[in-house]
């Protein structure tokens, strides 16, 4: 909704405000302003457009999840690059569905940039590698599904690893 960077000075100004009124004698109100502060603090790192589509996408909502990214208007600015790369991830994962040429382009991109997580890394290098079998390139899934099993700490994907390795033997 907000640039990032008037995220942080809407932060700034409330913990003005808070310590001003810690200082008159309002201890109560200054501490709860503090707190306000800490809501924008988190949007700054995470963008609120991305886990409104976050929680689209769990509904298996693609259209919604769709537009709540339409919202956001020119990434590379309004986003730090963290974002940007969740921004890519949930364009590619939607996109996987119906265009993969496309949903590869942006996958690439979220790896580049970079995810926070290990398990979403790895969903997405599971993704590229079913891309890359789609197209023949036998190799480079190979690779993928390798450097997602290793991101793979808790084992979530532990099943479609195996189901995809199977259909690689018959490629």
């Amino acid at each position: 909704m907000f640039n990032k960077n008037i995220k942080l000075v809407i932060a700034a100004l409330i913990i003005g405000a808070g310590v001003w009124q810690i200082i008159e004698g309002y201890t109560g109100n200054g501490i709860m302003l503090i707190l306000l502060s800490l809501v924008f603090v988190f949007l700054y790192f995470k963008n609120e457009m991305i886990l409104l589509a976050f929680l689209r996408l769990r509904k298996q909502d693609f259209d919604g999840a769709k537009k709540w990214l339409d919202k956001i208007k020119n990434p590379e600015v309004a986003l730090t690059t963290k974002q940007q790369g969740y921004y890519n991830y949930l364009l590619g994962i939607m996109l996987s569905q119906t265009n993969i040429t496309q949903a590869e382009k942006y996958l690439k991109k979220a790896v580049k940039l970079g995810l926070s997580m290990n398990q979403d890394l790895a969903v997405a290098k599971l993704n590229l590698a079913g891309i890359a079998m789609t197209k023949r390139r036998k190799r480079e899934a190979q690779t993928l599904l390798t450097e997602a099993k290793k991101l793979d700490k808790h084992g979530m994907l532990k099943d479609q690893i195996a189901m995809m390795k199977q259909q690689m033997k018959k490629i």
